[in-house]
């Protein structure tokens, strides 16, 4: 599947004269609980030449495939995704920590890293993680059969707000890292449960919930909500951002 991800960029490259700066996996085969029937989500982001960011009419600011189900491939302009890392877009946070990265500029990259530590909001990404894993307790863990997988989309954000709340850092993507986080051995063992089920079962796969789980997401998010606004939340300037973008873009 590699070859023919790296064959759809390069014809995204041709076909809308554009420059992959960095190309990775985004979704659960990144975070690590992926389903054996699920899709890849690949995520990039492009430089276009630099007479495009002088016209006087805005170009778009993403490219991508039509999804099907295997393949969900889109990506970011390069202005864009830096005005995201200037607002500290989660999302963006965990592309450029992504264990699969499919093409790309190390140096790009590596830039952007060093200053994820001074550009990330705590604040922000804290009540990002907490609204997503809230959400998703709320409206899909309460009734009588739930997804599966749910059940990893309320922890993962959940830990990584924790994560933000206790050790003030940008927290990592991957689900195995973020499970450093838990103490009680309890619910270790009923994640470890959910983690062997998933590896065999479909994306639809449906469960019994799991009552314990649902009181520790509960307590953590309710424990984190309460020490959110003692956060630091600092405005950041874009002078290195725009020091990137004039380095990445094309001549």
């Amino acid at each position: 599947m590699t070859e023919t991800i790296l064959q759809k960029l390069i014809e995204l490259e041709l076909a809308e004269n554009i420059k992959v700066l960095y190309a990775c996996e985004s979704g659960s085969r990144a975070w690590g609980f992926a389903s054996p029937d699920s899709d890849f989500d690949v995520r990039f982001i492009y430089s276009r030449p630099i007479n495009d960011y002088l016209g006087i009419t805005e170009l778009p600011d993403n490219v991508g495939l039509p999804v099907n189900e295997v393949l969900d491939i889109g990506g970011w302009d390069i202005k864009k995704a830096l005005k995201l890392f200037l607002k500290s877009n989660s999302t963006l946070y965990e592309w450029l920590q992504s264990p699969i990265v499919y093409q790309g500029d190390s140096l790009f990259a590596n830039d952007l890293r060093k200053l994820m530590p001074e550009y990330f909001s705590l604040r922000a990404g804290a009540n990002h993680y907490l609204s997503m894993a809230h959400n998703t307790l709320r409206d899909d863990l309460q009734t009588e059969q739930v997804k599966l997988k749910r059940y990893f989309y309320a922890l993962r954000p959940a830990l990584a707000c924790l994560w933000i709340v206790e050790k003030q850092s940008v927290p990592p993507m991957e689900f195995q890292h973020l499970r450093v986080m838990i103490s009680d051995n309890k619910i270790q063992s009923a994640i470890d449960e959910l983690l062997e089920r998933k590896k065999i079962a479909d994306e639809k796969a449906l469960i019994a919930p799991v009552p314990l789980l649902n009181q520790w997401l509960s307590n953590t998010l309710d424990w984190c909500k309460e020490r959110i606004p003692e956060l630091p939340s600092e405005k950041k300037y874009p002078n290195e951002l725009n020091n990137i973008f004039r380095k990445y873009i094309q001549p």
